[in-house]
């Protein structure tokens, strides 16, 4: 069936409207913006989802790495904790978003790929979600997980008590 063309008087009416509606927007958001004062971030908190995530990825990432103990996980994720300390108050408010992002049901399933929660995510599953994410042809997704490498690996190497397990026999010592 043909499609007939609108007349052209149609087609300035929409092309007005849609020009108004898009200019109103702008500008609504501007005002928004304006009068919106911006908030404090406050200090990264970790919640039980969250948590679990955070478990789920530091085992994934310190795989062979951790020790089989029971409190090897909850150590990784202190680490973690104290690397994402040490960082601007604005960089832990982006951490927090990401772990919200990680912790929403359809987020986890759809944009890192993990069907199950995090408590009871399969290893497969999160070691395939860090490689497409480290992959990923969006650099947002490749920052995001540089990100969650650099403070997972970084906390966990930073504590002088895991440098045995990789051979490193810690700084030279000075010479006096």
């Amino acid at each position: 069936m043909p499609s007939t063309p609108l007349p052209s008087s149609s087609r300035r009416t929409f092309l007005k409207v849609g020009l108004f509606g898009a200019v109103a927007l702008a500008a609504a958001g501007g005002l928004y913006r304006a009068l919106k004062t911006p908030a404090q971030p406050n200090r990264f908190a970790l919640d039980g989802p969250a948590r679990a995530a955070l478990a789920a990825i530091a085992g994934a990432m310190l795989e062979g790495a951790l020790p089989a103990t029971a409190d090897a996980a909850d150590k990784a994720i202190d680490h973690t904790l104290q690397a994402i300390a040490g960082l601007p108050l604005a960089t832990q408010k982006e951490i927090q978003d990401l772990f919200g992002l990680l912790t929403l049901g359809p987020a986890r399933r759809f944009l890192a790929g993990v069907p199950d929660d995090w408590a009871s995510a399969k290893r497969e599953d999160v070691n395939a979600f860090l490689q497409s994410w480290r992959m990923h042809r969006f650099m947002m997704l490749q920052s995001a997980y540089h990100a969650l490498h650099d403070l997972i690996i970084g906390g966990w190497y930073g504590d002088e008590a895991t440098w045995a397990s990789i051979g490193y026999p810690g700084p030279i010592k000075t010479l006096s």
